[in-house]
């Protein structure tokens, strides 16, 4: 179907003014490690991601230093971002572009206004920014110096800087997220919460207090946006994973309550403000004393979230026996009902719909699934008019599948704000630093060892995405 006839018809689930687009973050696309002002973040020194600890100073086999060059090309990655019909862009304003150390009493003014030139193109496109404010890029000078969240200090960094960028975009951002997969700090405390500190030598004490110190931060954050942004929507992000039983033993349904508990707790606090019986049990048993102010409890009470996103990857399994396998971060045992990608996820588009519903049913807040994709090896060919695309039918089957599941899930009533297919241009993979673990529908040429002419490809996929986009899902 073409692009022209599919415009034609709507998927009748997907209602209008449905924010279709992509996703992505600053540490993986923008490059420019040390350009104009900025600082170090923690991605500067962690060259493998999670496969191997940071090193002490940036090392020249760390792609992220360059990325895809995003923060010289972002105009020419944004036409084609419009090129394909985004109504939303998400990506991530780089903390240490702001406040190159965190704790520095001037922001950067250099940085600030690469933002705004972002922000412009976007909008000339009539293009929503959708932005997170900390996308696993803490100021490295914060990790070291006070390990990161582990510190009740960075909630005042994190104030300033959130103060500094609502008051410059107040006019230019509507959608706001305050953390990056915020219940990822408990499985890779350096990556998600700048502590420093190894996780062997963390306790879980530590853990949950860096916990606590980010959720005053995001409800600081939404109070300060509220009054500073009337009309703005603030919201957090989870990495959601649903978790299913082994076997249909009692022993194994608790085990997956137990499990979903950990994850649930992060939405918990968002939506509801109050640190729930079942953590308040598991603290108890656990000897974990938080140490909270009563104005810190009343701030997380009177400053729920506007919505709740969230990325999708995999699912996974819990109880008794069974194999272990991958995931997003977070790990797990591995359904035998479900196929695999080549990193070892499972592709799972059923687990979506059934999410989303949960999810709903338990917040009763709007939804916006902001991640959601397939790492590949895409193979770059010849075109047949003298260029070169990715032949990428494992993309377009497995984002289709995941999209009819979110519509049969807007069609149980579920209200979902947008989707943002995670990676809508080839990045450098968080969890491995890879480049050859490609999500995008633009092939990036650049290559593991850092090879490559950076030029872009538009994917099978680009065309595929661009006629969903014009016929609203109708060609799904």
């Amino acid at each position: 179907m073409t692009a022209t006839s599919a415009t034609s018809k709507s998927n009748p689930n997907f209602p209008g003014g449905f924010l279709w687009g992509g996703a992505t973050a600053a540490n993986q696309i923008e490059g420019a490690y040390n350009e104009d002002g900025k600082g170090l973040s923690v991605q500067d020194v962690m060259p493998r991601g999670i496969m191997a600890p940071p090193t002490q100073a940036p090392t020249p086999d760390n792609l992220k230093l360059e990325a895809i060059d995003f923060y010289h090309r972002y105009a020419e990655d944004i036409a084609l971002f419009a090129e394909m019909g985004f109504k939303v862009f998400r990506f991530s304003i780089a903390w240490s572009r702001i406040y190159p150390n965190g704790d520095d009493e001037v922001p950067n003014e250099k940085g600030l206004l690469f933002y705004d030139a972002l922000f412009n193109e976007c909008h000339k496109y009539g293009m929503e920014p959708l932005v997170t404010i900390s996308h696993y890029e803490t100021p490295l000078h914060l990790a070291k110096k006070y390990d990161g969240w582990k510190s009740h200090e960075l909630i005042n960094f994190y104030e300033r800087y959130v103060r500094t960028i609502f008051a410059r975009y107040k006019d230019k951002v509507k959608y706001w997220l305050t953390f990056n997969e915020i219940n990822s700090v408990l499985h890779q405390p350096l990556l998600s919460g700048g502590i420093f500190t190894p996780k062997e030598k963390l306790t879980e004490g530590d853990l949950y207090q860096a916990c606590h110190h980010e959720f005053v931060a995001s409800a600081l954050a939404t109070k300060i946006a509220h009054e500073m942004m009337p009309k703005a929507k603030i919201g957090c992000m989870i990495l959601a994973m649903p978790i299913y039983p082994l076997t249909p033993a009692p022993e194994d349904i608790l085990e997956v309550m137990k499990e979903d508990h950990f994850n649930d707790f992060f939405g918990d606090m968002h939506a509801r403000g109050v640190y729930p019986g079942y953590m308040k049990r598991y603290f108890r048993e656990k000897g974990i004393v938080i140490k909270m102010t009563a104005e810190e409890e009343a701030l997380l009470k009177e400053n729920t979230v506007d919505f709740i996103s969230f990325s999708y990857y995999v699912s996974i399994c819990a109880g008794r026996g069974g194999e272990e396998g991958g995931g997003n971060i977070l790990g797990g045992k591995k359904n035998p009902y479900l196929k695999a990608s080549e990193w070892g996820w499972q592709i799972d588009p059923v687990g979506l719909r059934y999410t989303l519903n949960r999810f709903y049913d338990r917040w009763q807040k709007p939804l916006f699934v902001v991640e959601n994709g397939i790492g590949a090896k895409d193979e770059l060919i010849e075109d047949g008019r003298g260029g070169k695309t990715v032949d990428d039918d494992y993309r377009i089957d497995f984002l289709a599948a995941h999209l009819r599941e979110l519509g049969k899930a807007m069609e149980d009533g579920v209200p979902v704000l947008g989707y943002t297919a995670w990676g809508c241009i080839d990045l450098v993979s968080a969890s491995t630093a890879q480049m050859s673990k490609r999500y995008g529908f633009i092939y990036v040429d650049r290559n593991d060892d850092g090879t490559g002419t950076l030029t872009r490809y538009k994917k099978k996929s680009f065309y595929w995405y661009k006629n969903v986009i014009a016929s609203n899902g109708a060609v799904l």
